[in-house]
């Protein structure tokens, strides 16, 4: 029998896949997610595929001087702000709902302000509030459900990736060591999330992920699959 705790390991962590093995397997699989889901159970890794990869690509880039990268890099922050903080929120603030009740002092814990301070504050509190949700829902995990603590995490980590990205690239700063590799981690961990996902939708049915993920984009290219043939000898004289 395997040894259970290898499913919980990463497999998008192998430091032998390069950047742009990375980033070719994720573009890939990302068309493959969003040809193959009619009923919508992928949408929401779609997003934090995308916005993920769009924060790594940012990093990767040369040039954060050029316009259009700065453009690029706050409508990144903008989008996820409008369209995806508030949705998320109102997903994890129901995980409180249906684990303490509406009127539950433990929901005030975890969203003081409403739901509506998203909407209002400034981009440089956002995080604050965001951190104070993460709070309650980890000090409360063992009544909530797995899923809302994991929203919550998940929210939080990927606001503080494309907010720094956006401040970077507005002020014409080198994208540091350090947010390269935090930006890649935010991408292998959104890909495994989308895997497990995967796997919980297609149980004992490991031919399904080839219409998702084409793992051979995660490998060295100048090592084919298939041996080429051997050279014929020339012809003798």
């Amino acid at each position: 029998m395997r040894t259970l705790s290898t499913f919980l390991e990463n497999p998008f962590d192998d430091p032998n896949i390069s950047m742009p093995e990375l980033v070719a397997f994720t573009t890939d699989c990302l068309q493959r997610l969003i040809a193959n889901n009619a009923g919508g159970e992928l949408t929401s890794h779609i997003t934090a595929i995308t916005s993920s990869l769009g924060v790594v690509e940012d990093c990767v880039t040369q040039d954060q001087g050029k316009l259009g990268i700065r453009k690029a890099a706050k409508m990144a922050k903008d989008n996820f702000r409008t369209d995806i903080i508030p949705t998320e929120v109102k997903r994890i603030e129901a995980g409180f709902i249906a684990a303490f009740g509406a009127d539950s002092p433990v929901l005030l814990e975890a969203l003081p302000n409403g739901r509506n301070i998203f909407n209002t504050c400034r981009d440089d509190q956002v995080e604050v509030h965001l951190l104070t949700l993460h709070t309650a829902a980890t000090t409360h995990a063992a009544s909530l459900a797995p899923a809302t603590v994991t929203q919550a995490t998940n929210l939080k980590n990927n606001w503080a990736t494309i907010y720094a990205a956006s401040e970077s690239s507005t002020g014409g700063k080198t994208t540091t060591q350090e947010g390269k590799k935090l930006a890649r981690e935010n991408l292998q961990l959104m890909l495994f999330l989308c895997l497990l996902k995967l796997a919980e939708m297609f149980p004992r049915q490991p031919e399904k992920l080839s219409l998702y993920m084409m793992q051979h984009l995660l490998e060295n290219p100048s090592s084919p699959e298939d041996p080429q043939p051997p050279t014929p000898p020339p012809p003798g004289p």
